[in-house]
């Protein structure tokens, strides 16, 4: 089932932070423009109702959906899998939670070669890799390390890489052509004033 599911890790990766009513529009304007996963981000307060509805529109959409940090929500809601920051967890966590999820993906964040030489080692399904680009949806993403970082990451990992922070219309046919699997989009597309447009042109520059 999980080579299964990994079989999706490509393209437009969309983060949803919770935020209210926006929350479930932004994951279907990102959904029905083509991404093929989306992270359900809740740091301070997580709904049961927009986790259960994301679960019934990204299976309608054959997408992915990627619980932050809470790997005990992806068993209850059905996700697809977590995704595991830097505050979530460290990498000796990796064994237990993969003991609680078999079947699922698990992705970690790194931002370093030697951080993605320690994830080769792990049961993992993906990384993620930045912060590529300043970015200020994500107050904590560390210096920006760059598409030079970037590439380094890449050329040692045996993992798909998912690229973030400051993703948007101005660098994705760099990322593109990084050697990366993946492009994890969050302000471009939830502060957009047509998020399905913006999704839709990420969408359209990454299969061009």
């Amino acid at each position: 089932m999980r080579d299964l599911l990994a079989q999706k890790l490509r393209g437009i990766y969309a983060i949803v932070n919770e935020r209210g009513d926006d929350t479930l529009a932004v994951a279907h304007a990102a959904l029905e423009a083509g991404a093929n996963v989306v992270q359900y981000r809740a740091k301070d307060t997580f709904v049961p109702a927009h986790a259960q509805a994301l679960r019934e529109i990204t299976r309608t959409h054959d997408a992915l959906l990627i619980i932050n940090d809470d790997f005990r929500a992806v068993r209850l809601y059905d996700a697809d899998g977590v995704h595991l920051g830097p505050d979530d967890a460290q990498f000796d966590d990796v064994r237990l939670i993969r003991s609680a999820l078999p079947d699922k993906l698990i992705g970690l964040s790194v931002g370093t070669v030697d951080e993605a030489g320690i994830a080769n080692k792990l049961d993992l399904d993906y990384i993620g890799v930045g912060s590529v680009y300043a970015t200020s949806s994500k107050p904590d993403a560390g210096d920006p390390i760059g598409l030079d970082g970037l590439r380094a990451v890449a050329a040692v990992s045996r993992l798909p890489v998912a690229a973030i922070g400051g993703v948007g219309m101005p660098n994705i046919e760099d990322l593109r052509g990084s050697g990366v699997a993946m492009a994890a989009v969050i302000s471009a597309i939830s502060s957009a004033a047509d998020p399905f447009e913006a999704a839709r042109e990420l969408v359209a520059a990454w299969g061009e």
